[in-house]
């Protein structure tokens, strides 16, 4: 199961909870060594990732390794990340999914009801972003979806900047998202500038990024000020952070980091190893400069 089918939808633990997958039992009954962490890069992670593992048992690890939050929850699942002492970096506030986002107008009704409901509520729940898409372009221009997102975005400015969250668009590529709009990070920066908050940020997703523009460490020193979330994963296969693929993460954590990032960095890649969490270990180790 890929996020795209998990977006929307917070059955999948629940069904891989009653379905006993196999090796959950060995998730939830490991002990986990608590990572020795520099401090420098806040560390999260997606759940979708590891849909096979029951969430309590997901985040209790995740807080014996060290990591400070997992994200891409919906509502009712906040209070489970609270249990264990961490935050939810990146929470959900609509059902709608990839495909249908802010550049519709027929769309923004509903949209824009469900995150002024939703924003107080992360607020109080102390979660700092809420994802939203632009949705897929449809044979629509590209400049016509940037304006209609912008309208829609720009009505629950206020409301966000009353409250302190920070709604994120994420940057995808538009292969393996097929049609997506928001594929590259000139289109995103130039909505931000176009709403002019500063609680509308940018989802740089580097994954997705390198397989639609490359020059990662360039460009984040460059958007800097745009980007409000980050997320990794290996290229080619969004698989481990390690040798099999062709980004060198160390140099991308430290550019970050120069560049003034104090955000925090989502692990979003998809686990081939059996011990995920291991998987998942060795991969924040290689992010922690």
């Amino acid at each position: 199961m890929n996020r795209r089918q998990m977006i929307g939808s917070a059955t999948g633990v629940a069904v891989a909870t009653a379905a006993g997958f196999p090796g959950t039992s060995v998730f939830a009954s490991a002990a986990i060594e608590k990572m020795k962490l520099k401090g420098n890069i806040h560390h999260s992670v997606s759940q979708w990732c590891y849909g096979d593992i029951p969430l309590d048992d997901f985040v209790k690890a995740c807080a014996e390794m060290g990591l400070e939050s997992v994200e891409l929850l919906v509502e009712k699942e906040w209070a489970t990340v609270k249990k264990y002492g961490l935050k939810c970096a990146v929470g959900y506030a609509t059902d709608y999914g990839i495909p249908k986002g802010f550049n519709r107008i027929s769309n923004h009704d509903k949209l824009i009801a469900d995150f002024e409901r939703m924003i107080p509520i992360a607020a109080e729940a102390g979660i700092p972003n809420l994802i939203c898409f632009s949705g897929n372009r449809e044979g629509q221009n590209d400049n016509v979806g940037m304006v209609n997102c912008a309208t829609a975005l720009r009505k629950l400015m206020p409301l966000a900047e009353k409250h302190g969250v920070t709604i994120i668009m994420e940057l995808l590529n538009s292969y393996g998202h097929a049609d997506y709009q928001c594929d590259s990070t000139a289109w995103g920066v130039a909505l931000c500038e176009m709403v002019g908050s500063e609680r509308m940020k940018l989802l740089y997703d580097i994954y997705h990024m390198q397989i639609m523009e490359g020059n990662i460490v360039d460009t984040i020193k460059k958007n800097i000020k745009y980007i409000g979330h980050v997320h990794t994963g290996g290229v080619p296969g969004r698989h481990e952070l390690d040798d099999t693929q062709e980004l060198y993460y160390p140099a991308i954590m430290k550019a970050l980091l120069a560049a003034g990032y104090k955000g925090f960095v989502g692990q979003e890649f998809v686990p081939t190893q059996t011990d995920k969490l291991d998987s998942l270990r060795k991969s924040v180790l290689i992010c922690d400069v």
